[in-house]
């Protein structure tokens, strides 16, 4: 097995994990008999290898994902070649039938029907007690749910997404972000190459220079310490460090400040730097390929206003560290690359902040608090992988999920923190679902017909939300499941704060699920005219994630975890590759075709659409007076 100490290593594309992708491929071809031996690299960083892996070929009897990549499947789209479509299995289709009968029964009935429903319907692990009783769900819906699951090898997704297998068939790269958070002793093996030994060498060094940094042994190039930590990134290289700093501040340096750079609206770097003294700041320069255009021209704003006080450049290198893979630019830059951290091509950007992409949090929290995280991502990561179906969280979670979104024609999912640390969380998981998941074409490359893929997520902590749009999920047209995330114990106990905070949190479930009749509003004397407006109809789905204590480091692992395999749950179902990102690409490309048009000193010549023409031109006319 993968990601178990003392176990023997499991080898990308050997054994079962080799035939898992079969379904979700549809290989229809054999890889040709001469293939070159898999080379060694990968746990060298990204920049290193991309050349090794453009030669990289599986063997010849390796009937994996990247034997179908190579055998054209995904690289020449086969529209009438592949697997059934989900929609199209005889378990999808008896979903279906069942959801005509289940539509019709409301959760009152359902708990009238069975006292002990609050107890049965539930799951545990770690720290996470997960009550899914107030779902329109009866136990027919989960055998049938459960069978879909199983009729699209879910399970062998899993193992092969453990396993190292290329099941990122667009890029032809592992899916490895659980290698980030395996112990240290673990085996985990692509391209002949333990990855293990990197990821543990990097977090090494990531701890060595926090440890630097947070005890005043790092200088500036005055030699001044290190008060304010600023890092710059987008997408993945922001979203995941910020959200986990804003979590775990209560465990963080106090006498350190960190900011987050991401937009390249100059207002995000101005704001950030604003109260800050260059001879005291530190920039965290996140980018992989060190080309990302939003985040280099933050980092050359960030160097110009670094310089304009401390003059000389040498002082780059005490102000500026980089988490890339390319060392040239990174040096070009002025920073010295041996301050340069490194992460892998099989990890995605949605799926790394707990590589070097964390190192301001590593910072923040320590080493020590780190890997206590890394730690609760391992402790999901293995209840994912053996945990059966019927006991698994995850897959229950992107079960339901499923249910609602394809079968029930919900376009959205809130999710719903009780805990103002956790006010990022949301704007996490929108990224880590809908760029996973937001696809419309299949593994295969045909377009989806007949059923939906990913939802739209949103949410803000409770209780503002009650006081904002819970009305529409309550009282509106829309059809709303929601997760409710809440804490046992309170990270700050303050008099009576955290009771009423969890009494509103069990409420608004109990109110979604079973509403307010017009009878019950009528006996309560409310005048005959208002009764209509004042019945809550009830039935709204909601989860209930209860945390057995306080949010820790340990605790937002699993939690971030539990998201991460829910979503993948979820893609390997609807048969798509939930780990790559082409729907961000057109925007940048067009984006850098109309920068120098805005640019130019000489009127540009636009060949653009009318509209785009007009803006443009209405733009430079404003912009230049």
């Amino acid at each position: 097995m993968v990601v178990i100490r003392r176990e023997p290593a499991v080898v990308a594309g050997e054994g079962d994990a080799a035939m898992a992708t079969k379904r979700s491929t549809g290989t229809t071809r054999k890889p040709t008999a001469k293939k070159a031996p898999a080379a060694k690299a990968a746990a060298k960083p990204a920049v290193k290898k991309k050349a090794v892996l453009a030669k990289a070929k599986p063997a010849a009897k390796t009937k994996n994902v990247a034997a179908a990549a190579k055998g054209g499947t995904a690289a020449k789209p086969a529209r009438d070649v592949g697997p059934p479509r989900p929609n199209e299995l005889r378990e999808w289709q008896a979903l279906e039938r069942h959801k005509t009968k289940v539509e019709k029964l409301h959760l009152r009935k359902l708990f009238a029907d069975d006292p002990q429903r609050g107890k049965k319907l539930v799951l545990e692990t770690g720290d996470l007690y997960f009550d899914f009783s107030k779902n329109r769900i009866t136990d027919e819906t989960l055998k049938l749910l459960r069978a879909l699951a199983e009729r699209c090898k879910v399970r062998d997704g899993i193992r092969a997404m453990f396993a190292g297998e290329k099941i990122n068939i667009t890029e032809n790269r592992a899916v490895l972000h659980v290698a980030l958070r395996a112990p240290r002793d673990a085996k985990i093996v692509v391209d002949g190459e333990n990855v293990v030994p990197a990821v543990h060498a990097v977090l090494d060094k990531m701890d060595a220079f926090a440890k630097r940094v947070r005890s005043g042994e790092w200088k500036g190039h005055t030699g001044k310490r290190i008060r304010n930590v600023v890092n710059v990134g987008i997408g993945g290289s922001d979203l995941g460090p910020a959200m986990a700093y804003d979590a775990l501040r209560q465990f963080s340096q106090r006498d350190l400040q960190f900011r987050f750079v991401s937009n390249v609206d100059g207002t995000d770097f101005v704001e950030a730097v604003h109260d800050f003294d260059p001879e005291e700041t530190l920039f965290i320069i996140s980018s992989k390929t060190f080309t990302t255009l939003e985040t280099l021209t933050n980092a050359h704003s960030a160097r110009d206003w670094a310089l304009a006080k401390l003059g000389d450049e040498k002082a780059v290198a005490k102000h500026f560290v980089a988490v890339s893979t390319n060392a040239k630019e990174v040096a070009k830059f002025g920073i010295d690359t041996a301050n340069m951290f490194e992460f892998w091509d099989w990890v995605g950007g949605r799926y790394s902040y707990d590589s070097a992409i964390g190192l301001s949090l590593m910072i923040a929290i320590g080493g020590d608090g780190f890997r206590d995280m890394l730690a609760g991502f391992h402790q999901m990561d293995e209840h994912f992988r053996t945990a059966p179906i019927e006991k698994n969280l995850p897959m229950t979670l992107g079960l339901l999920g499923l249910w609602y979104n394809d079968f029930f024609g919900a376009e959205t999912v809130a999710i719903l923190p009780y805990s103002q640390y956790l006010d990022r969380l949301s704007a996490y998981i929108e990224q880590l679902d809908m760029e996973s998941d937001g696809k419309s074409t299949d593994r295969q490359g045909r377009p989806i017909t007949g059923y939906q893929t990913g939802p739209i997520v949103w949410g803000t902590p409770g209780t503002n939300g009650q006081h904002a749009y819970y009305q529409l999920i309550h009282q509106g047209t829309k059809l709303i499941p929601a997760d409710f995330i809440g804490f046992a114990r309170p990270n700050n106990d303050l008099g009576r704060h955290h009771d009423m905070l969890m009494a509103n949190f069990f409420a608004q479930t109990e109110a979604l699920a079973f509403g307010k009749t017009s009878d019950e509003v009528a006996a309560e004397g409310v005048p005959a005219a208002q009764v209509p407006h004042r019945t809550f109809r009830g039935n709204h789905p909601t989860n209930t994630i209860l945390v057995k204590r306080e949010l820790t480091p340990h605790v937002l692992g699993q939690l971030i975890a539990l998201y991460e395999h829910k979503v993948f749950t979820q893609g390997w179902i609807w048969n798509i590759n939930s780990f790559d990102q082409w729907g961000v690409e057109l925007g940048k490309v067009l984006a850098n075709r109309i920068i120098p048009q805005l640019e130019s000193k000489e009127e540009p010549k636009l060949d653009h659409d009318s509209s785009t023409n007009t803006l443009i031109q209405r733009y430079r006319k404003i912009r230049r007076g």
